[in-house]
């Protein structure tokens, strides 16, 4: 029996591994969605929904304690913004992981790990199908 099971090791030394998943949680706050490997996305989601977590609570020393993995600065005033009053109502679950497929190169498992309720990117396309017409003048 495995009493007392840890997290996955990702093939790394301990201060490579926290300094990566520290990295991704910070991407992953800032751009909404991230893509990576099946592994790497399970070990992000506790550590980012614990994150939106203390940013829900607030105060001073849950912000000290949210600074220790999200190092930008903007960042989390953005968590502790935005991702507070996005989440104030939901108990939990900020995150979701969907597989994507192989990777071509080494046939690893990927996945993209995203904010669930996130706002969708509205398509700029429409706007410079106009520009060539107006471009066409007699002259």
């Amino acid at each position: 029996m495995r009493h007392k099971v840890g997290q996955r090791k990702l093939h790394r030394t301990t201060s490579h591994r926290l300094a990566m998943l520290n990295n991704m949680v910070t991407s992953l706050l800032e751009h909404g969605a991230i893509r990576t490997t099946v592994p790497k996305a399970k070990e992000v989601r506790p550590l980012a929904e614990r994150i939106i977590t203390l940013a829900k609570r607030g105060g001073l020393s849950n912000v000290r304690l949210a600074a220790r993995t999200v190092k930008d600065r903007t960042v989390l005033q953005k968590v502790f913004s935005e991702y507070k009053e996005r989440y104030a109502s939901r108990p939990g679950g900020y995150t979701r992981i969907v597989r994507l497929g192989f990777r071509r190169g080494d046939a690893a498992e990927m996945a993209l790990i995203e904010l669930v309720d996130r706002p969708a990117k509205a398509p700029a396309a429409a706007e410079t199908t106009e520009a060539p017409a107006e471009a066409q003048t007699e002259g």
